[in-house]
């Protein structure tokens, strides 16, 4: 049941992180690094030490205990994670949600995923197993799905004309798209190496008397303390260079409605980590697969806003089969891995269990 639980959690991230760019899209005026600023200290700042404090007791106390040393990793890799996430950005206005999302994410789910075993030197032991076996597979289902999905996005990169492509994502650019979103896709994967090297502070906050089901919260304040330096420095050089600080309180724009969809898309940006982080506690032993689950559910809710937002209008109908059947590859492939953890829960209740019954039966 827990396994189960896990999967949902992952889907409810997966959902938060699939829309949280649609807010952005009523913001009138300011430019990008300007919205991006304000959206970015809403989730990286503001809501995670918010929530920080209301899951965690002591949650000054923990990080105080915490070693230099783990704090300094999880800062680290936040701050390599925040090029990821300054880029993804950049992935959306070029390729789209539901384009850019699958690029974008399915590489993240790659790397995000099977690096931790490889360094870790437990890749071979997951391979001798059968929910090994069955979890790297859908790894695998999960590849085919992205790139099915590029393929429909190049599909629809022939079909369509300038004017059309421009009708549906304003800043259209195929070439310019992919090359972000893959080092964007291979940057984020950062933010898992960062939860990894955080479990220290996730167990002083049990020890604090934190609900287990909330311990990664007081990693996120860390990694995305990371992040937060990353964007702000770029976007505050951006405005300065330019000159778009005037953004902020000119009157011709709407300041108080774009801050407050700003706030709404930041808001849902960090619910995508604070749900990933009660997932994670709940896939067991191979909870270094929950990685692969959280960024297939994006891609799914993202393309299915995609195709809602009409990013695909125009597209034939190959192409739109195309697109539609990489979606549904993508989820094919979380219930594969899914089902994977399953089995590893169930092989890891069984071996833990059998000794018990053993000594229970000695006179």
């Amino acid at each position: 049941m827990a396994v189960i639980w896990g999967v949902i959690f992952h889907a409810l991230g997966g959902f938060a992180s699939g829309s949280f760019y649609l807010p952005y899209k009523k913001v009138k005026g300011w430019s990008w690094e300007s919205y991006w600023l304000v959206g970015g200290i809403v989730s990286w700042l503001l809501v995670p030490w918010l929530l920080g404090f209301l899951t965690i007791p002591n949650l000054t106390t923990v990080l105080s205990q915490t070693d230099g040393s783990t704090l300094f990793w999880v800062y680290f890799w936040g701050v390599l994670w925040g090029f990821g996430g300054l880029t993804f950005g950049l992935g959306m206005r070029y390729l789209g949600l539901s384009l850019g999302m699958a690029v974008i994410m399915g590489l993240c789910a790659l790397v995000g995923t099977l690096v931790p075993p490889i360094w870790g030197g437990t890749i071979v032991q997951l391979l001798s197993t059968a929910s090994g076996q069955v979890t790297l597979l859908g790894l695998l289902v999960c590849l085919v799905g992205i790139l099915i999905c590029s393929r429909a996005g190049i599909m629809k990169e022939k079909s369509l004309s300038a004017e059309q492509k421009s009708e549906s994502i304003a800043e259209y650019d195929l070439k310019k798209g992919l090359l972000v979103a893959v080092f964007s896709g291979i940057m984020s994967a950062c933010f898992a190496f960062g939860l990894e090297a955080g479990q220290k502070i996730a167990d002083l906050a049990v020890q604090q008397g934190a609900d287990p089901l909330y311990k990664n919260n007081a990693i996120l304040v860390v990694i995305l303390l990371g992040g937060l330096t990353t964007n702000a420095v770029w976007c505050l050089y951006l405005n300065l260079k330019n000159k778009t600080y005037t953004d902020y309180l000119n009157p011709s724009y709407p300041a108080l409605r774009n801050i407050l969809f700003c706030a709404t898309a930041g808001t849902l940006w960090y619910f995508q980590f604070f749900f990933y982080g009660m997932g994670d506690t709940r896939l067991g032993v191979y909870r270094f697969s929950g990685w692969t689950l959280h960024m297939a559910f994006i891609i799914a809710f993202s393309s299915m806003w995609g195709i809602y937002l009409h990013e695909w209008r125009g597209a034939n109908k190959a192409t739109m089969r195309t697109v539609s059947f990489g979606i549904l590859t993508v989820v094919l492939s979380t219930i594969i891995v899914g089902y994977g953890n399953y089995l590893g829960s169930e092989a890891t209740a069984t071996t833990t269990n059998t000794p018990a019954i053993e000594v229970a039966a000695q006179p």
